[in-house]
């Protein structure tokens, strides 16, 4: 089979053998946003030369502004709530083929705040069948970052944080940027010391304030000041983590591993990564559950 994740900005394609291990991978920018109106033209293009006849995906592509709208699923939901909720998709281009996709899970938190992902249910989908019962964390850092506690083998519960977003924000666009070293180094003490003053009883706007005196004063130098909203943001974002958890998962690669893995430490928490082809475990086992690999 083929497992897509297809996101708003990039594109990930993975060619599956039966057992559901990775043969061939293959990526492109052609994003949702960059692909619109030509959602076909891409996908053929991207798996030229593979010929299975099953093709998954998952992501953004299945949001409104995707190639077909997929209702979201409510939590607590597991592989075979979401596999209940896939949809085929009927494109003439691809008629001798079968193309499915996976709904996006929403949860409402105590509040009756509404929160949703569409992509990185798949990625923890690729992990369920291995946490098994008790109460486990997964969290995927990114643009916007997602905490998924899973309890006995279902998602339970989610939230997001704009991490990744907000930093880019500021560093670009806002006061604290004009201090910066462009494309400075990572400094690893400076961005310790963000991720301690994130447990301060201060608020983050002020915190974020004063990114800008300490750059002023000297405190911090310019080539450290990116590296010191790096941690205090993602501080912020972990002390919202559950502490009685029997694990704790990461799904990530290349720089957010080793900054979420520098801050958990730095907290006295370790780990476990999954990053390598988590989407295309969750796609396969999703599949399987929906009964689509034995047609």
């Amino acid at each position: 089979m083929i497992a897509i994740d297809w996101g708003t900005t990039s594109l990930r394609a993975f060619r599956l053998d039966a057992d559901g291990a990775v043969t061939d991978t293959r990526r492109s920018a052609q994003g949702v946003l960059a692909a619109a109106g030509r959602f076909d033209a891409v996908l053929h293009d991207v798996i030229d030369g593979w010929n299975d006849g099953l093709i998954v995906m998952s992501g953004m592509i299945g949001s409104r502004q995707g190639w077909r709208e997929v209702a979201y699923v409510e939590c607590p939901a597991g592989l075979d709530d979401i596999a209940a909720a896939m949809v085929p998709l009927d494109a003439a281009a691809f008629a001798d083929r079968r193309i499915w996709l996976v709904p996006g899970l929403t949860v409402r938190d105590a509040d009756g705040m509404r929160d949703v992902m569409r992509g990185e249910e798949t990625q923890v989908c690729g992990l369920l069948d291995q946490l098994g019962s008790g109460r486990h964390l997964v969290c995927l850092p990114g643009t916007h970052s997602k905490h998924a506690e899973i309890r006995d083998g279902r998602i339970a519960a989610f939230h997001t944080a704009m991490t990744g977003e907000l930093f880019d924000l500021l560093c670009k666009h806002s006061i604290l940027g004009r201090l910066m070293e462009s494309g400075a180094p990572h400094q690893p003490a400076a961005f310790a010391q963000g991720v301690d003053d994130a447990r301060k009883p201060r608020d983050l706007l002020n915190q974020l304030f004063a990114v800008r005196t300490q750059g002023l004063f000297g405190t911090l130098r310019e080539n450290e000041l990116a590296s010191y909203l790096s941690g205090l943001l993602i501080g912020h974002e972990l002390n919202d983590l559950p502490v009685a958890v029997d694990s704790l998962h990461l799904v990530a690669a290349d720089r957010l591993l080793e900054l979420y893995s520098e801050a958990l430490l730095r907290r006295g928490l370790h780990a476990r990564n999954h990053a390598d082809h988590a989407a295309a475990r969750g796609l396969h086992a999703l599949a399987a559950r929906r009964g689509l690999l034995t047609v």
